[in-house]
């Protein structure tokens, strides 16, 4: 068999490297900075916790690496909201139905908000990602043209967004655990609180 070339060995390591991020996003979601240790990560990993340094230093710099990420995928979900078809209430519809990575990416950015034990640079990457600037900012025109079509509750806008939010946020705090009495509802029912219809 011939020797790997660069190219191979390159992509061999950039697969191992998202293995451990996806095992840690895993972990620091459930269990925040502090109930985390590396050697959890590396056997979700299916890795030895040797291989795991090879690719990062400490358990700080994996939560910080995967804080910049966090924030990015969510920033970027947000804005492509404008691309997705439909009308204002299925592209909001669209964005609600998070599948198990984007609740682990929302779960990670409330962890390294409210936990105690986060690294100094996660905090200051996390304290210029605010719901105002980043959620709100980004969503309020489809809530007009949602409201202007008829199919988003009257009233002001940017409460809408903050109220559907903050419920949101809160049931996936609860769906972390993965307790059966704090299961997702639907996400048309969710919705109800934007459309104001029964």
């Amino acid at each position: 068999m011939a020797p790997m070339n660069e190219k191979q060995l390159q992509d061999i390591r950039d697969e191992r490297k998202e293995q451990i991020m996806k095992a840690g996003l895993k972990i620091f979601a459930r269990r925040g900075i502090i109930g985390t240790k590396l050697s959890m990560i590396a056997t979700e990993a299916g890795i030895s916790q040797g291989l795991l340094y090879h690719y990062f230093k400490s358990k700080d710099e994996l939560f910080i690496t995967l804080i910049q990420q966090a924030i990015q995928e969510s920033i970027d979900s947000m804005k492509n909201v404008y691309q997705l078809p439909g009308s204002p209430l299925e592209k909001l519809r669209a964005i609600t139905q998070l599948d198990d990575e984007g609740q682990h990416y929302f779960m990670l950015i409330h962890q390294a908000r409210t936990s105690d034990g986060v690294p100094e640079e996660a905090k200051q990457l996390i304290g210029q990602y605010s719901m105002e600037s980043y959620v709100i900012d980004i969503l309020e025109p489809l809530f007009i043209e949602g409201q202007k079509a008829g199919e988003f509750a009257k009233g002001d806008p940017r409460q809408l967004i903050s109220s559907y939010f903050t419920v949101l946020s809160g049931l996936m705090t609860l769906n972390v655990f993965e307790d059966e009495a704090y299961k997702m509802p639907e996400v048309d029912l969710l919705l109800r609180i934007v459309t104001g219809r029964p």
